[in-house]
């Protein structure tokens, strides 16, 4: 009997040591399977990451150095005074992406003088198009009697450059761009022939069917300068998400509100304040200066903070004559502050003569990387190793301290530049 019941404890022993073991393994399992999926999620995060930083790369400007030959494969009318030209490489070879928002440089013969031009317009259609497109309005500056006169380089390509001509183009640049994978909502504006680059990062985020909220606002005069329009409605319509508040200030009398265009008037704080659910947006925007100005303050004042604040100025500023200045009186010659160029060991009185440090540096035969030549693109950033400087115009985008913008840039004294 007693047997049988030391059988019985051992084997009830043996069940029970069983069943740790069972147990510790199903622990075991468990624990392993939750590693394992944390491991899985991970990698797919990685994956996630990997596969993401592969489509930014795959949409970076494929830069090439210098000028490049692009050939004008269409030209159209899509306004008055205003023609899109739509350019593919002269080469045949592929055509690099851009980022939504930047522009692209080019270099025209100044027949009248000898020299060059360069001018910088911005791309107004989304990076997956087999073309570049730019939107070019004919400029007018004011002469010495306050008369209009016609914008040198907007002529060129208004009244000479036709469909199959070569002309000769800088990689896509610019630091005003979109980012169409990120999820902030965001307000986009554009006046007058300021709407180009807007256009350009609504379109690709239209072409990427993005879920972001959107609040598209244009302003023109009328229906007559409405750029775009049939593109803007069709996205309207097939994209719930954008809200398109086309603002006429002086309306045609055949323009018809509600149909034709959203809101009589500019685009102003109050209108944005009236439409807008709230200032939680980023905004971008690009017009005349008087339009920036008081939307910067306005959005500042209505406590939109910096960072979400992107914009892009335009003006007579951006462009520039290569081969040709106009003298200026000059300045006394106890009075010019010197003006160095560290690298090259080149040392020049400033005289007044040029307008910038970047035309004095051309006239040099400094090199020094341009693009916008209005303050806006940064490319033209050179480092101070001494002195200070101001500028023609507020920069728009202020460079960091030490450093300045050589393209709208004057000694303020003594200058040593790292050139």
């Amino acid at each position: 009997m007693l047997w049988t019941y030391l059988g019985a404890a051992l084997l009830l022993l043996v069940i029970g040591l069983l069943g740790l073991n069972v147990l510790a393994a199903l622990r075991r399992m468990r624990e392993d399977t939750a590693r394992a999926a944390l491991d899985l999620a991970r990698f797919q995060e990685e994956l996630a990451i990997l596969r993401e930083k592969h489509r930014k790369v795959a949409l970076e400007p494929l830069s090439w150095n210098g000028f490049r030959k692009f050939v004008v494969n269409r030209k159209t009318a899509d306004g008055p005074g205003v023609c899109s030209f739509y350019l593919t490489p002269h080469d045949a070879k592929p055509l690099p992406a851009f980022k939504p928002g930047q522009y692209v440089t080019f270099r025209l013969p100044d027949a009248r003088h000898g020299g060059q031009l360069i001018r910088c317009y911005s791309l107004s259609d989304h990076p997956a198009q087999p073309h570049y497109r730019v939107t070019i309005k004919r400029a007018s500056t004011p002469d010495a009697a306050g008369a209009p006169v016609a914008g040198v380089c907007s002529s060129i390509f208004h009244d000479q450059i036709r469909e199959g001509d070569i002309l000769d183009l800088r990689a896509p640049l610019g630091h005003f761009t979109i980012e169409p994978t990120d999820p902030e909502p965001v307000v986009l504006i554009g006046s007058g022939i300021g709407i180009t680059p807007i256009f350009s990062m609504l379109a690709t985020l239209m072409h990427q069917q993005s879920r972001r909220t959107i609040w598209f606002f244009h302003g023109v005069r009328n229906s007559r300068e409405h750029l775009f329009k049939a593109e803007l409605a069709a996205f309207a319509r097939a994209n719930p998400q954008l809200h398109l508040r086309t603002c006429y200030s002086q309306p045609a009398p055949g323009d018809r509100l509600g149909e034709d265009y959203q809101v009589a008037g500019r685009v102003t704080l109050e209108l944005l304040q009236r439409e807008l659910p709230s200032n939680n947006f980023r905004f971008y925007y690009c017009g005349p200066g008087a339009m920036m100005e008081e939307l910067t303050s306005g959005l500042k004042q209505w406590g939109v903070p910096d960072p979400h604040l992107h914009y892009e100025a335009f003006g007579a500023l951006s462009v520039k004559r290569v081969g040709h200045v106009t003298a200026a009186p000059a300045t006394p010659a106890a009075m010019r502050p010197l003006v160095t160029f560290h690298k090259t060991g080149t040392t020049v009185p400033w005289d007044g003569v040029h307008e910038t440090l970047l035309d004095l540096a051309e006239h040099l035969g400094i090199g020094i990387a341009s693009g916008c030549r209005a303050g806006n693109c940064g490319t033209c950033v050179l480092a101070m190793q001494s002195g200070e400087v101001s500028y023609l115009q507020p920069p728009g985008s202020p460079p960091e301290a030490r450093t300045c913008l050589t393209c709208i840039a004057q000694p303020k004294g003594n200058v040593v530049l790292d050139a």
